[in-house]
């Protein structure tokens, strides 16, 4: 049986960490897709299932929250070619919704958050959410100095020269209470019939089509010539703002109002409204509406109208309280398996993809899909020459719905799963528990071996622009790749050897070991942790392993200590099984001969953190009693935003019991322990910064 046919509330502990895990994977596939290449394979519905099951099995069991989980992942980082934008107010995603009941939790939330009684009226604006491509443009005394792409959330790509040819952004704003520093932001998109225009020429020129308006718009908004861009006709609407000097505005309408007097486009199809009734109407009108615009939307969002009230809720993880996307349904179509084939990952797992006659499904066409492992096919019973319902989801891999048996050919077999690894021929296991099939070739497997070179010099690792994957598949075949430590020493190797290669010129040689050299002299001690490759741990929990050890000598030393197994686990969000795999990673005898020849060969930088300082920075606290100025809830996301740990339970390790009201045996358990009790009060002085 699959893990995802097992209803959450009925997965074991073991089931959930393995879900979680395979379910980052995924997501993590799709959004590299989405935002990087402009090129989703899947309809955002399955990816917002895969998101709303992520989510559910976190709730259930949150002492299993991976710390690279999708929960706390914004985008995908910038893409090659395009200069790096810091946003210093992030570019966050919304929650999604889907049923009329979601409204109704929705609103109770934000009421039971902020206190409102439901005779007090609690007004929303709903807007369209528009099928395109998020930007952020910063203006300066009126005039547009900067624009950036959504990129990770954190760090843009910087698409200034490109905006500038959108006829729809004023370059310089006009009218009143302009504040001197202002990020506005919202969707660019191409209008539909835009987009059919440019498909005539395209066909006109022999050149690809299009999938979507959306893919167009991306596209053509991300291209290193601002000519293209110009070319090509992109519009867009604004409906939010980044960092700004000054906010006369005291609600989201009010916003709206002021930037579209100052020339800034915004939608026409935005309303208040003040009870769910009014919400689920607006829905149903604009689900009714979509095919009549001559642009795209994939929902609509509901935003909290008081800005007070915003600034109240605030935000968990990579989302704010206060707004949430409700999401239309999605698109199915059906087409024939013409073969499965096996993939040999770097962590060894043999994944089934099956090959598809190509077919268009809502817009992108399709001619691969994920089955995930064994179970999943013997679930579905999927065989090849198999006609089969394939759905899209967001950015996430095509998957098999559903096989349509009545269509089923003659003769054919049940799909055998290798017992040999296709690659190498390595005996494959299954672990105890695991959906997942093994090669047990480890870098015996040549494919194991590529992919973890691929994933060393990769965009999030030690990025070294201009070395491509297929440089690597080159590079491996020639024998010139074994381990990471043969990039270094490429150029003392095989400078000539290169030069001497078709397609290459002193240039391009010269860009790539530049490229090398910049790896070599400044990595971060981050995507060092990451680019090495450690079994469950991706981008955000090699920063948590950075932020926890600082230093590149401090890990190697407290992790080979007896103590480590403790040390790890008590980093929030690193359970047993990944403390573990750490630890093994770093005892395995190949693997700590490369980290220590690697750490002569790199220059590793310390961790910097950017966070503000509070006296609650790094301390762990307990909140007891009823609180009088805030919610529990509140507190605890005031508590985390200032740095500090929010434990339910007082230890040796807590630093500060926060008491209320009625407090009971927690407050009488710290007096014994001779910890500190503070005050609400006390509490809210210090979260001030320091």
């Amino acid at each position: 049986m699959s893990l995802r046919t097992i209803p959450v509330n009925q997965l074991t502990h073991e089931e959930a960490l393995l879900e979680l895990k395979l379910l980052k994977e995924e997501l993590s596939r799709s959004d590299i897709a989405y935002y990087q290449k402009d090129a989703p394979f899947l309809q955002d519905w399955e990816y917002d299932e895969l998101k709303r099951r992520n989510d559910a099995i976190e709730k259930r069991f949150p002492d299993l929250i991976l710390k690279d989980s999708p929960s706390f992942k914004v985008g995908a980082s910038t893409a090659e070619g395009f200069s790096k934008v810091e946003l210093k107010v992030p570019m966050l995603s919304l929650s999604n919704i889907f049923k009329k009941e979601d409204i109704i939790d929705f609103t109770e939330r934000i009421r039971r958050y902020l206190n409102i009684p439901s005779s007090e009226e609690l007004e929303f604006i709903a807007e369209p959410k528009i099928d395109g491509l998020s930007f952020s443009a910063r203006y300066e005394k009126g005039h547009f100095v900067q624009g950036s792409t959504r990129g990770d959330g954190a760090i843009g790509e910087d698409i200034t020269a490109n905006l500038k040819t959108l006829a729809d952004l004023p370059l310089l704003l006009k009218g009143s209470q302009i504040p001197d520093v202002i990020e506005i932001r919202g969707e660019v998109y191409m209008k539909k019939s835009d987009f059919f225009a440019l498909n005539q020429i395209q066909e006109q020129e022999g050149k690809r089509l299009f999938a979507n308006p959306r893919n167009a718009a991306a596209g053509s908004l991300r291209q290193l010539d601002p000519l293209i861009t110009k070319k090509r006709k992109l519009s867009l609407f604004a409906y939010t703002y980044g960092e700004v000097s000054h906010i006369s505005w005291t609600s989201q309408s009010e916003f709206l109002t002021l930037i579209k007097s100052w020339g800034v486009p915004v939608s026409l199809e935005i309303k208040a409204c003040s009870t769910n009734t009014e919400l689920m109407n607006y829905y149903t009108d604009m689900s009714e509406k979509r095919a009549s615009l001559d642009y795209d939307i994939d929902g609509v969002v509901y935003k909290v109208n008081r800005l007070d009230y915003q600034k109240r809720l605030g935000f968990i993880t990579r989302s704010p309280r206060w707004a949430i996307a409700h999401k239309f349904p999605a698109q199915q179509a059906q087409t024939r398996i013409k073969k499965i084939r096996i993939q040999v990952g770097r962590s060894g797992v043999l994944t089934p993809v099956a090959d598809l006659e190509p077919i268009n499904v809502g817009g992108v066409m399709v001619s691969h899909a994920t089955l995930h492992n064994l179970d999943e096919i013997e679930r579905k019973d999927i065989r090849e020459g198999d006609t089969v319902i394939v759905q899209r989801a967001g950015d996430v891999i095509p998957q098999i719905v559903q096989v349509i048996l009545d269509k089923r050919p003659q003769h054919t077999k049940p799909f055998e799963f290798p017992t040999t690894c296709p690659e190498c021929g390595s005996l494959v296991e299954r672990e105890p528990d695991e959906a997942a099939h093994y090669c047990t070739g480890g870098l015996f497997c040549p494919r194991q071996v590529v992919e973890r070179l691929k994933h060393f010099v990769s965009k999030d690792a030690l990025d070294i622009e201009g070395f491509g994957k297929k440089y690597i598949e080159t590079f491996f075949e020639w024998g010139w790749l074994h381990s990471p430590i043969d990039i270094f020493y490429l150029k003392e190797r095989h400078y000539q050897d290169l030069l001497k290669t078709d397609g290459w010129g002193i240039k391009s040689v010269s860009n790539l070991f530049d490229a090398i050299h910049k790896a070599q002299q400044s990595t971060p001690l981050d995507r060092f942790i990451f680019a090495l490759g450690i079994r469950q741990i991706g981008q955000s929990s090699a920063r948590l392993l950075a932020e926890q050890y600082q230093t590149i000598e401090n890990l190697l030393e407290q992790v080979y200590k007896e103590t480590a197994m403790e040390d790890l686990i008590h980093i929030n969000s690193i359970g047993k099984q990944t403390a573990a795999n750490i630890i093994y990673f770093f005892k395995e005898p190949h693997n700590k001969n490369l980290i220590q020849t690697l750490t002569q060969l790199i220059h590793i930088e310390p961790f910097k953190t950017k966070k503000q300082r509070t006296r609650l920075t790094g301390k762990t606290i307990v909140f007891t009693g009823s609180l009088e100025t805030m919610t529990r809830s509140e507190a605890k996301s005031l508590a985390l935003a200032a740095g500090a740990k929010v434990s339910g339970n007082v230890s040796s390790k807590t630093d500060f019991v926060i008491c209320g009201k009625d407090a009971g045996s927690k407050e009488k358990l710290a007096l014994k322990m001779n910890i500190p009790i503070i005050s609400e009060k006390d509490f809210r002085n210090m979260l001030e910064i320091i």
